[in-house]
């Protein structure tokens, strides 16, 4: 990856000059990597720091990636990170077990090369589901995958939507745990839908889509769904909430293998529903939920690059957000020591 130097100075006793200087005496120099699972998202954010910033000459970091004829992972940094603050963008898509791990090592080194602060940006983090043991004898993995993370030398963490609030309590760092919920449902206010009611694909998704129907001035429904034992897919009960003529924006916070999202739209069809919309943030979309998407004639999809989706399998009615200008941002202000709750007034 490449690290092109800017020419371009900070002209000493300007307001850019001090701030930078200020984050360069605290944390060290700004630096970013981008690991294999999400390069162009690192280079996004790269882009958008350079362009709306006094860091003009910040680019994605090179290393070298080696996975030998046993799958053992080697990392090399090909630049000095010693005395930087350093970001490293890496989403645990698929493979997750090979992100994860390369992301360990890629900490790993360069808290061997003396970075001063090492920052994690993981707009996608695995596990979020096993968040609690509701069953005897069963791992709680996301304490686990937290543990790994500071335990390999993270002092930061940044992600975006985690499943459930509470895995922040898993991590003993301090870190910023975003939402996309902004950013879709400014795009989807702008697309103002008329005579909308919002429905959450299942009642532990219900708060959420309450914000959703507060913030789009619109009524709220929920779909009501049993998941027996351990089936992948549950099974669709019934609607809470009238959503008879009416067009539907269906959201949720994560679509896998799209079950879910079948189930809820054969039955808001059932309770006669129009046009139908989807809005949800994670794109972890296996080959059998791409094939459910198509058939479902929704009129739009609408999700983020959290994860990112080959250009082959974008649908022609899904549209794409990035987070790119969010995570660049919170990248800024942790760099400075700013607030990162003013971007969302809070």
């Amino acid at each position: 990856m490449s690290t092109e130097p800017s020419t371009s100075k900070k002209i000493p006793g300007t307001k850019a000059f001090h701030n930078r200087h200020i984050a360069i005496n605290r944390f060290g120099e700004l630096t970013l990597f981008s690991g294999s699972a999400s390069p162009s998202l690192g280079e996004e954010i790269a882009a958008y720091i350079r362009q709306h910033s006094d860091y003009h000459d910040v680019y994605c970091g090179r290393y070298q990636r080696v996975t030998f004829s046993n799958e053992n992972i080697f990392i090399r940094l090909e630049e000095s990170v010693r005395g930087k603050d350093v970001y490293i963008v890496q989403t645990m898509a698929s493979p997750v077990h090979e992100n994860i791990f390369e992301l360990l090592i890629m900490i790993d080194a360069l808290k061997r090369d003396s970075a001063w602060r090492i920052n994690v940006v993981v707009p996608y983090l695995a596990y979020g589901r096993s968040d609690k043991k509701d069953q005897p004898r069963v791992p709680i993995t996301a304490r686990l995958l937290a543990n790994m993370l500071e335990t390999a030398g993270a002092d930061r963490y940044m992600t975006i939507d985690l499943h459930a609030g509470q895995i922040q309590g898993f991590f003993n760092i301090p870190g910023d745990a975003l939402t996309a919920f902004h950013l879709l449902s400014d795009y989807v206010a702008g697309l103002q839908i008329e005579n909308l009611t919002v429905a959450a694909t299942d009642l532990g998704f219900a708060k959420e889509a309450r914000n959703w129907a507060y913030k789009l001035n619109a009524p709220v429904a929920f779909i009501e769904k049993r998941r027996e034992d351990n089936a992948e897919r549950p099974r669709a009960m019934s609607v809470v909430g009238d959503v008879k003529g009416r067009n539907v924006l269906l959201v949720d916070d994560e679509v896998n293998t799209a079950g879910s999202v079948v189930n809820a739209v054969t039955l808001l069809r059932e309770f006669g529903a129009q046009d139908i919309y989807l809005a949800f943030t994670h794109p972890f979309l296996t080959d059998v939920a791409y094939e459910r998407l198509a058939s479902l004639d929704f009129r739009e999809i609408i999700c983020t690059n959290t994860i990112p989706i080959p250009e082959d399998k974008i649908l022609p009615n899904m549209t794409v957000l990035s987070v790119a200008p969010m995570l660049a941002e919170v990248v800024l202000r942790a760099h400075q020591g700013r607030s990162v709750g003013e971007l969302f007034d809070e």
